[in-house]
């Protein structure tokens, strides 16, 4: 019996008379249990643990409905295949809420009944199978690429379907393949990181480039404004790629969806990419323009995107929407967002809505602070899960719902990922650095160039320059900042969190997605 595919009980008061589909289904290898009545399938429920139960509606006595319900109170999850004469609806809908697998009507011949079976029994393991020889063949495609020399929008789709894999994976988690692509997702990192870095002191000089933060509403709200749409700008603080996408099957329901990208500034962080999307301009154009927000951004406090409403405005006056009525709302509490909700009906009035919402970044900043949330989100599989599950259950996806249903455009988008950092680097500093793990400015910063850039002349980068002889440290990969001093502390404190500021595909190639309610 080591080779069983299956227990499977069929229960039919013509059992007898199924002799050839039994016999069928043994030489495939399942073993087979029979009942006449559902009552005797359901003591033989209670002494055996089946795989399958193929059960028959119409019976004498108690009926396959009544015998389903108990048999579900023996094992909750039992699957069930129903099987009937009849292809009355209200039958069908009444086994489907008891929610059984699969009905099929009858009369069914030997080959059907094995395909269904093989179908539920095995689906996982050929899914699988499937799985792990698509991958081997996409890691020697990847790899291929990796030599080709791609462009940003081939960096993309490479990203894009590492993405892919990493979803797949979490469904099948026991293949072993796991490991194998996050080396990979590393090799391409590296790749991706010297391919970035070469080229965007070009692209921030040149109007031939991938779009920045400081494009998007320029060249992704402007058209729809223009068109008279009623439109939602979403930011989520500090969203992947990866995240995006495990919210894409909650979202598809409601909208279509046009998933493309844009790329972080650097650093990848909020006060520079975030302020970015909302004021159109680069970091040093933002600086000069709105003294306070330089402040700020030297003195690190505590909000640094406190402009945000205003930056907005001001764009939208030189883009030519002075006359569009806009509202603005950053949302950090569930409080804040639940009574944002139940007034979505006025604000569905405004001609653009423009939220920020910071649960994703602040998910990421307390796992360093809460062992309870290392063990929740301990890797990218466990963050994706987090953010999905929060959606879910979160006012933000009723209001998305309301959006989808009222035909509403939302560009949903992100300033910036964020990686889970791994190796510890040393860093030289004077003592008024700032503090950030993946990014540093201040006076006299260095560190190993190999694993960061090192930025001693700002304004060539579009950087605002804070104080004399100003410099940046921008850390690439999955490395993080420590000083000499307190080096274990920080090691114990920050190793396998995820942070954000550096230079990586997760914290660079942010999601953005133009969706259009189906007004259903």
């Amino acid at each position: 019996m080591n080779n069983v595919r299956g227990k499977i009980l069929w229960v039919d008061d013509e059992i007898h008379h199924l002799k050839p589909h039994i016999l069928f289904l043994e030489e495939k290898g399942y073993h087979l249990f029979q009942a006449s009545n559902g009552q005797d399938a359901i003591s033989l429920a209670k002494s055996n643990s089946f795989d399958l139960v193929l059960l028959d509606q119409s019976m004498p006595g108690m009926d396959g409905l009544e015998t389903l319900n108990k048999l579900k109170k023996i094992r909750q999850n039992q699957i069930i295949i129903m099987i009937t004469k009849t292809e009355d609806e209200w039958l069908m809908d009444e086994a489907i809420n008891s929610q059984i697998e699969h009905f099929l009507i009858k009369p069914v011949n030997p080959s059907q009944i094995f395909m269904a079976c093989k179908q539920i029994l095995e689906k996982n393991k050929l899914q699988e199978q499937k799985a792990t020889s698509d991958y081997l063949l996409s890691f020697s495609n990847i790899d291929s690429k990796l030599s080709t020399g791609l462009n940003s929008d081939e960096w993309f789709d490479l990203y894009n379907d590492l993405v892919d894999w990493q979803i797949k994976f979490d469904r099948y988690k026991d293949i072993g393949l796991t490991n194998i692509l996050f080396d990979q997702i590393q090799s391409c990192n590296k790749e991706f990181v010297n391919f970035f870095l070469s080229n965007y002191l070009e692209w921030l000089n040149s109007t031939n480039r991938p779009l920045f933060p400081n494009d998007i509403i320029k060249n992704c709200l402007s058209p729809k404004l223009e068109n008279n749409e009623k439109v939602c700008l979403l930011v989520i603080d500090c969203m992947r790629l990866d995240q995006f996408k495990s919210l894409m099957p909650l979202l598809d329901p409601f909208f279509e969806i046009d998933l493309r990208y844009s790329f972080s500034l650097l650093p990848s962080a909020t006060q520079y990419s975030r302020n970015a999307i909302f004021c159109g301009m680069f970091p040093d154009e933002m600086v000069k323009n709105y003294p306070n927000q330089a402040n700020d951004m030297k003195l690190e406090a505590n909000s640094l995107n406190q402009y945000e409403n205003l930056f907005l405005k001001d764009n939208l006056n030189r883009l030519g929407y002075k006359n569009k009525s806009i509202h603005y709302h950053k949302i950090w509490a569930v409080d804040e967002g639940k009574k944002f909700q139940n007034r979505i009906s006025d604000y569905a009035q405004k001609d653009l809505l423009a939220i920020v919402v910071n649960f994703v970044d602040l998910l990421a900043h307390k796992t360093s602070q809460m062992d309870i949330l290392k063990e929740l989100v301990p890797d990218e599989s466990g963050y994706r899960t987090a953010v999905r599950s929060w959606l879910e259950q979160s006012w933000l996806y009723d209001v998305l719902k309301y959006f989808g249903k009222n035909g509403w455009s939302v560009i949903l988008t992100s300033d910036h990922g964020s990686i889970r950092v791994k190796n510890s680097l040393m860093v030289a500093a004077d003592k008024g650095a700032s503090s950030g793990l993946r990014f540093k400015f201040g006076r006299n910063l260095n560190t190993n160039q190999k694993n960061a850039l090192i930025i001693k002349e700002p304004d060539i980068y579009k950087l605002p320059s804070f104080g004399y002889q100003p410099s940046y440290l921008i850390a690439k990969f999955d490395n993080y900042f420590v000083y000499p001093n307190e080096a274990s502390k920080y090691q114990t404190k920050f190793k396998n969190t995820f942070q954000h500021g550096g230079v990586s595909m997760e914290e660079i190639i942010v999601p953005l997605a133009l969706m259009k309610g189906r007004g259903f």
